[in-house]
């Protein structure tokens, strides 16, 4: 089957893209002398997380108990969850998904810790628990080294639960005061006495970044293996580095400016980047989609040269990729223009 030939709105994914991204980031990793375990929720697929394995990755992050089942349920025998599992529903799924494969966690509170140590009491098989790290992002994490001192040694009194290190997704553009908030960590836990086995980093936009996070033992990119056009903006590679699609069909046109396409936010995500629109129309790069229903994308094509048809096909490179795998039940794997497999997005709605 030609692209072309696709029924619409289609997630078209250029393998030959997303494999070269796919050893660009571990010849990364290589170079920096850090282990690379890449985020599985921009592709959600089993195929693409075996191949970074494959390439050299030490293992896969993923953000939830569900993600991280789908991994393991496809042969991914290593396994880092980034965020707090609170619950007991959820703790006994951590309990059951920890005897098969080898796992780690994070926590940033007490009550998180308690709440495995409760659980995971076997000291001969105890659970790898990393401090989270608030270093900058205004998301989760501990507030200062000290606090991450202190968790950790709660971490330590539990003879089911093991430290494993620090852990923190950094404020994009920000190498420096991050690298500077874990080397202060890591100089007051030597002070201790303490030993921090592993410093892992995520995020894509500073993975390329001339000046890299040299605290770090450990990336977690994830939108590296498709990119998209805020990656893009952010000056994560090129448009041309951007492996992943939406086809899309010209719907109407109600006036000669105005092209209505058949994928609304439900297939493109409302998410804006620095660039105008709601994505990029690759056949029209100075067309501006304005507006998205939830089944509708409204763009304006006033600045372009030519108008498409009713009926005409268009690629649109997402803003922000991740949530758009998450939107589909499939993807379609292309080579030089023609679909050479078709295939269910493993982990997509995992949402616990």
């Amino acid at each position: 089957m030609r692209v072309e030939d696709l029924d619409t709105p289609a997630v078209v994914i250029d393998r030959r893209i997303a494999e070269a991204n796919l050893r660009r980031a571990q010849k990364r990793a290589d170079a920096l002398g850090v282990r690379l375990r890449p985020h599985i929720k921009t592709h959600k697929l089993p195929l693409f997380a075996m191949r970074q394995v494959e390439f050299g990755a030490a293992g896969v992050t993923c953000q939830k108990i569900g993600e991280a089942e789908v991994m393991a349920d496809a042969g991914i025998s290593d396994i880092f969850i980034t965020f707090n599992i609170v619950g007991r529903q959820k703790l006994e799924r951590l309990l059951a998904l920890h005897r098969r494969v080898t796992l780690s966690v994070v926590a940033d509170s007490a009550d998180t810790v308690e709440g495995y140590g409760g659980v995971f009491t076997d000291p001969s098989r105890p659970l790898t628990v990393l401090v989270e790290c608030d270093t900058g992002g205004g998301r989760c994490g501990v507030q200062s080294p000290a606090d991450a001192l202190a968790l950790a040694r709660r971490i330590a009194s539990h003879p089911g639960l093991r430290f494993g290190g620090l852990m923190t997704y950094p404020p994009r553009g920000k190498v420096a005061e991050v690298d500077a908030w874990l080397h202060d960590a890591l100089a007051l836990f030597r002070s201790e006495g303490m030993d921090v086995p592993r410093v892992s980093v995520g995020n894509s936009p500073d993975f390329y970044a001339d000046q890299a996070f040299t605290a770090a033992t450990e990336l977690r990119p994830g939108t590296y293996i498709y990119s998209d056009r805020m990656q893009a903006a952010f000056g994560h590679g090129t448009l041309a580095d951007c492996a992943l699609t939406v086809l899309v069909t010209v719907v109407s046109r109600p006036t000669p400016d105005r092209v209505i396409l058949d994928a609304g936010s439900k297939a493109l995500a409302a998410d804006l980047s620095p660039s105008p629109g709601h994505g990029y129309i690759v056949e029209y790069p100075e067309a501006v989609i304005t507006t998205l229903n939830e089944e509708h994308a409204i763009a304006d094509f006033s600045g372009c040269a030519a108008r498409p048809a009713i009926g005409d096909k268009l690629k649109i490179i997402p803003n922000h990729v991740c949530v758009v795998s998450n939107l589909f039940d499939t993807v379609n794997l292309v080579e030089d223009g023609e679909v050479v497999e078709q295939l269910p997005v493993a982990a997509r709605g995992r949402m616990g």
